[in-house]
């Protein structure tokens, strides 16, 4: 690569870096006169018009966190479309956008960390974290997520929890600290596995559990179901935590009602088959750390094989 190239595709990766890709554009588009076949430079050019574009409409947005929330919906929209490209060597490319984006992103949600409304305060604090985190500040990112966790504790139902738990989790797994992160999982995919965004989780823990599920070719929204089933029988969700008595009244409810979905419902067993074996899990670890409770361990387990003949021969083994 010669050096006028060079230097223009270094001056168009901190403009995109500052999250100016209106800018880098041109740049990019003088270097590729020198190099039309250069695949980084019109893969980088690709990323340049997107985002132009996207900020441009991001531009006509007045609330600071509604243009942080396009942001991120156009992050999503920009990671889907270049998947098959992400086995490429563009990771130069990525990281310049990534800063880019998430910086812009993450200006405008700060906006809202003073906001007087509590859920709005605490989402802003969740959706910061997620920027802290594609940032590489995860220890940050992780302070945020249990200032929004602190917020939302006895305001919301319990499965919303279930997003902020999952991303720290993540954080927890990034920092090294993995007996902290299963057990985060674990309670995350518990209380609401189809809550959790599953793009927004980046730790190898978490990604590797979730490539095995989504080898047995289940629908996505299925697949999510049977991460936290999965996690168990892999060893990999394999840290649990003692119910409080409130906790195991609603664990009971809980399956009661799932168990009576299931008699009568037809459409949506694939989804409420994994959410009860999951319950069990939880049902099972309950009388084996109160008081190891034989006679329900043994009946839990045949309602597990009922369900499931492979998971229970899984479980069992």
């Amino acid at each position: 690569m010669n050096t006028r190239l060079n230097d223009g595709l270094s001056q168009a990766y901190e403009l995109l870096k500052e999250g100016k890709p209106a800018m880098a554009k041109p740049l990019l588009e003088d270097a590729l006169a020198d190099d039309l076949d250069n695949k980084e430079i019109l893969f980088t050019i690709r990323c340049a018009s997107f985002w132009k574009e996207e900020f441009s409409a991001v531009e006509a947005i007045l609330l600071p966190f509604e243009k942080g929330e396009r942001i991120i919906q156009g992050w999503k929209r920009f990671i889907t479309g270049i998947t098959d490209l992400l086995d490429e060597n563009y990771e130069a490319s990525i990281y310049a956008v990534r800063r880019g984006v998430f910086s812009q992103a993450l200006e405008n949600y700060q906006q809202h960390l003073d906001d007087p409304q509590q859920i709005l305060r605490a989402e802003a604090y969740r959706k910061a974290a997620f920027c802290h985190k594609q940032l590489g500040a995860f220890e940050v990112a992780l302070n945020y997520l249990k200032e929004a966790n602190t917020l939302l504790d006895n305001i919301t139902k319990r499965e919303d929890a279930a997003p902020i738990l999952a991303e720290m989790a993540d954080c927890y797994a990034l920092c090294g600290q993995d007996c902290y992160a299963k057990v985060f999982f674990r309670e995350a995919f518990f209380l609401g596995a189809n809550k959790i965004d599953l793009l927004f989780l980046d730790s190898e823990l978490i990604l590797r559990l979730v490539e095995l599920v989504r080898q047995f070719g289940y629908p996505d929204r299925v697949m999510q179901e049977w991460i936290p089933v999965y996690g168990v029988l892999y060893g990999v969700l394999n840290i649990n935590r003692p119910l409080r008595p409130i906790e195991f009244s609603n664990l009971k409810r809980d399956i009661t009602s799932l168990e009576n979905e299931i008699q009568s419902s037809t459409s949506e067993v694939s989804l409420l088959v994994p959410r009860l074996i999951n319950k069990y899990f939880w049902l099972i670890d309950y009388y084996m750390n109160v008081n190891d409770n034989r006679e329900m361990i043994e009946d839990t387990l045949r309602r597990i094989r009922l369900l499931n003949e492979d998971v229970y021969r899984a479980y069992t083994m």
